[in-house]
This record gives structure tokens, sequence and C-alpha cells, in this order.
């Protein structure tokens, strides 16, 4: 591999910290050490600093109050927490929960929990790009609906959602929306007060900090149950010591995001335009997955018939590029990406899918890079595969 480059492309697995962000850490690693539930001095500093980056995390999404932002170990327990949470508080007001047929699997798996629990779950359908039915939601939505979950982009396949058409239908019936915003914060301008947000997941190594800390956003009003119970931190909603010095990093980031998401973001677009014009003029039977300019500016998810997308991964990480097939989450399984398979893709047609996901490392070489090794990586393939009709192996 030394005699080639190496690409990170697989940034929606997860992306590398910022340089700035690791500097505004390591005080809080080396110095400010107290824990921030003290009353010393030495908790006063790690309190302060906690609250700062609650209320730049709160700055970036537009929430009406810092204290509106409550610290988590990261999106799968924000999930959890805006699932369970508003399920278990308000079941005396209804039981049933809709969700789409594309979310991530730490909205799914606890829906499908809640159904062993006594709850109904509807899966709402997708369009081939992965847009919610919004005519299948308002046929779907109850009087005994207390939970809408949808989120704000797919990560797999890029599509953002029409959120604001979506929380005006759900609100209709005085239904709460969850939204999770993983794949799109730090990305596209968010603004839960205008888009009608009632509970919003935000996820700090998705947006170039560090792991292990996300956030769950709370409208002022919505109640929700506790799901982890101790000390009473975080409004007595999660309990236990938060992580401060990667809550300032998240602080950072958020920062970071407010001022450069613009910027970035028509970079990131161009990038990933070219990209996807790149494999798809020069590889024959290539197809994009997703909206085709509804997407987030990091998205470029591709299909090639004839072949699977680990071979290809594989290939690709021969020559320095990493890149993935889908969700980091799935990647264990060998089953086809539930996402893929909702749009509508055939078995063999999701098999055959790869993402590649663009950062603030990456540069218009890299782009040109991966379009120079792919048609040669993607023919090889297809010479050794049963499927590949005669004409493409002349």
């Amino acid at each position: 591999m030394s005699t080639y480059k190496k690409i990170y492309m697989d940034n929606v697995a997860g992306k590398p910290v910022d340089p700035r962000v690791i500097d505004a850490m390591m005080p809080f690693i080396k110095e400010f050490y107290g824990n921030p539930s003290s009353v010393h001095s030495f908790g006063y500093e790690s309190k302060k600093a906690l609250e700062e980056a609650r209320a730049k995390i709160a700055k970036l999404i537009n929430a009406e109050k810092a204290e509106s932002i409550i610290f988590t170990s990261g999106a799968t327990e924000s999930n959890n927490m805006a699932i369970k949470g508003v399920a278990y508080r308000n079941m005396d007001k209804g039981k049933h929960i809709i969700t789409s047929s594309i979310e991530h699997m730490s909205i799914i798996n606890p829906c499908k929990y809640l159904k062993t629990k006594g709850f109904d779950v509807t899966f709402l359908p997708v369009d081939k790009y992965g847009l919610v039915d919004l005519d299948s939601l308002e046929r779907e939505l109850r009087e005994d609906t207390i939970l809408v979950s949808i989120q704000y982009a797919n990560s797999e396949i890029g599509t953002i959602q029409p959120i604001r058409e979506i929380s005006q239908i759900v609100h209709r019936k005085n239904a709460y929306l969850h939204v999770d915003a993983t794949a799109a914060n730090g990305q596209i301008p968010i603004d839960v007060q205008k888009d009608g947000i009632d509970l919003l997941t935000l996820s700090s190594n998705d947006m170039y900090g560090p792991k292990g800390v996300g956030a769950l956003y709370i409208r002022s009003g919505v109640r929700i149950e506790p799901i982890i119970h101790g000390g009473g931190q975080e409004r007595g909603l999660r309990s236990g010591t938060e992580n401060v010095p990667g809550i300032v990093g998240f602080g950072k980031a958020a920062e970071i995001a407010v001022n450069e998401m613009r910027a970035e973001s028509e970079r990131l677009s161009r990038l990933r335009d070219k990209l996807i014009k790149g494999l798809l003029e020069s590889i024959p039977y290539a197809f994009l997955n997703g909206h085709p300019t509804n997407r987030l500016p990091d998205n470029a998810a591709v299909r090639f018939s004839f072949i699977e997308g680990e071979s290809i991964l594989l290939s690709l990480d021969m020559m320095g590029v990493a890149a993935s097939s889908g969700s980091a989450c799935t990647a264990k399984t060998l089953e086809p990406s539930h996402v893929l398979l909702a749009i509508g893709l055939k078995h063999e047609e999701a098999h055959g899918s790869v993402l590649f996901t663009l950062g603030r490392q990456n540069t218009e070489d890299d782009v040109d890079y991966v379009i120079q090794i792919m048609p040669d990586i993607v023919k090889r393939l297809r010479m050794f595969s049963p499927l590949t009709p005669k004409e493409l192996l002349g």
C-alpha cells in the first residue's frame, strides 16, 4: 500500500477530529480535571466549560435556550432516549409510534423493542430516492400516535427529508416529532424552531469532534422519561458524570461548523458532483443511489452491476482508499442494507453498492485519483463474475 496514496473517504463511519478541537480539549485532560458537580474552584472550571459548550451547540441548531441540550454518550443513546423516553412518558395518551423504513438501527431496534412492550409501530415506505411518502404519513397518523421519528438525512444514500412539511403534518395530530440529525449536523443548516422539531439527535464525531459524545435537543415543554437514573445530572434526564473533555471538543466542533459550514459544504458539493459524474461516465452500468440533487454535500453513493461492493472495497483498500458499503453499524452482517432494499433495489443491486463520503481532509486530487482507479477495479472484478454480460468482457 505504501506505493499508493492514502485517502480516507469513509467519513460517514467517523470523521477525523479537527486539530482545533483537540487543542480545545487538551486543557480539560491535563489541567481542569474537576467534576462539574463539585462546588470548589476545580469543579467550577469544568462546569463553566460544560455550559459554554452547551451554548455553542444550541447556537448551531438555533435552540431556544442552551438548557434544551442534554449531553449523552453519542447518537445511539440520544435516539434511545428520545424514542423510549417519549414512549414511556406519554403511554397514557397513546402507544402508537411512526418511523420510516430507512432509519438508522438505533431508531429501528428501539422501536422493535417497544413493540414487545405493547406499543404499535408503523414503518413508513419511501420512494426510489429514499424520500418519505408524506401522504402515507398523513394516513397513518392516529389519535393515539404519540411520536413520529424521521431522520434529517440518510447517511447511506444522502437523501435529505422535507422536515418542515413533515413537522406540519405531525403537529396537526398533536404528536411529537423526533429527528435524527446525525448525518446532517454540521453539514447543512438546521433550525429546530423554524423546522418545528421537538427532539433532535446530534453526534460529535459526525462533525469532526471526539467519539463517545452526543446530545439530544428537547424543546421546552416536551417531557420525557429518563432511561438512565443516578445522580441527576443533565436536568435529571441523563445521570452520570459528564465527559467534560469530550463535551468541550463537541462544543468547539459546533463553533467551527457555525463559522465554516456554508463554505465547506459548497466545496464538498463540488467534489461530490465531480466524483459522481466521473464514476457514472467512465464505468458502464454504474448508477447513483439516493436523490440526484437533494442530498448531503459529502455523499457519493454509487452501485455497480454484476459485482459485489465488498470486493470493490477490498480492491480500493489495496490502492490506499477507504470507503464503505453503507452504515458502519451494519457492516458486520452479510445481509444487504435495509436502506437500499427499502428504496426498491434488488439484493444483487444492493450488494453492488459503494459509499464514498468526503470530508475536510479530501481534495480534488483525491477525487481524481478515485475516478482514475475505479474503472480498472470494476472491470477486473467483472471479469471474474458469472453475472457479467459478454459484451463487457471484450
